[in-house]
């Protein structure tokens, strides 16, 4: 019996009579001040930073970005602030806000299409009330099939940007202002080097139907790759109905009209010079 229970202390880690216990370990040392400051941090894959941490050379400046959102509001939606985009010729920079007029649900999707053949996009989708970060946050960070790229290069002559930047609609009878008691109001801005180009418009079908075409091209490129954000749009990338509004609109003689808030364009920056095409990086192989 005796034997047994000596057997059992031994196993479960008693110490035998007289025998000293084994000291205990102490806390672990704290950790090194320097080496805490300095850790090594992973390059973002260009998913997630198409532009990946360009700065600007002498010479260059930064095209100014007037759309409403602040640098700080970008970070909050994990993005790199468009203010701070370093743009070279060839590309461009589409990104558009979607605010849902009823609730706190909020999208933006940027995309990207850079000179060196490669598109991305980086679509974002929360509620954006009652707390500092973004509630229910869905991230989306792709790249693009080449055959997506040749119609976002076909927007930048596209002529809805010399639009006003802010509208009302005048259906031939007078101008009324837009009030959004439901739908979606809309923001979007067209980077490319040198200038910027911002438009707003209200839920209105003829005001939205204006801007269709960079509507439609960014939702397309975001739709289909998180069921979470496909919810907030029900249709996609359709904008068909509202293309209809407007161009019936045209039809029957109304037009769209510089709205009370309506303010110029963000000044030009100059374009930075002409530089050797980077080599495309191949994407990495599907799994």
């Amino acid at each position: 019996m005796t034997g047994a229970m000596l057997l059992a202390g031994l196993l479960l880690g008693f110490p035998l009579a007289g025998q000293q216990p084994a000291p205990q370990p102490g806390p672990p040392p704290p950790p090194d001040p320097v080496i805490w400051w300095s850790p090594e941090i992973p390059k973002p894959p260009p998913e997630q930073d198409p532009f990946q941490g360009r700065r600007l050379r002498p010479g260059e400046t930064l095209v100014p970005i007037d759309n409403g959102v602040d640098p700080l509001l970008y970070r909050l939606w994990g993005l790199q602030p468009l203010q701070s985009q370093l743009i070279k010729p060839g590309e461009l920079v589409l990104e558009v806000w979607a605010r849902p007029a009823t609730g706190v649900r909020q999208a933006v999707v940027r995309v990207t299409v850079r000179r060196d053949g490669r598109a991305f996009v980086q679509a974002r989708a929360g509620l954006g009330c009652c707390t500092p970060e973004i509630g229910r946050r869905v991230d989306i960070d792709a790249e693009l099939a080449t055959q997506q790229i040749a119609p976002l290069k076909a927007l930048v002559g596209a002529p809805l940007w010399s639009q006003p930047r802010s509208v009302t609609v005048d259906y031939g009878g007078g101008a009324v202002e837009p009030v959004c008691l439901e739908g979606v109001s809309w923001d979007v801005t067209l980077l490319v080097p040198g200038q910027a180009r911002h438009l707003r418009r209200a839920c209105d079908d003829a005001e939205v139907g204006s801007i269709a075409p960079a509507l439609a091209a960014a939702l397309s490129a975001a739709s289909g790759r998180d069921a979470r954000f496909d919810a907030m749009f029900a249709r996609g990338g359709d904008f068909s109905r509202q293309q209809q509004a407007y161009d019936s609109l045209i039809a029957s003689g109304g037009r769209l009209k510089p709205g009370t808030g309506n303010r110029p364009q963000p000044p030009a920056a100059p374009a930075p010079a002409e530089e050797p095409t980077e080599t495309a990086t191949p994407a990495p192989p599907d799994k």
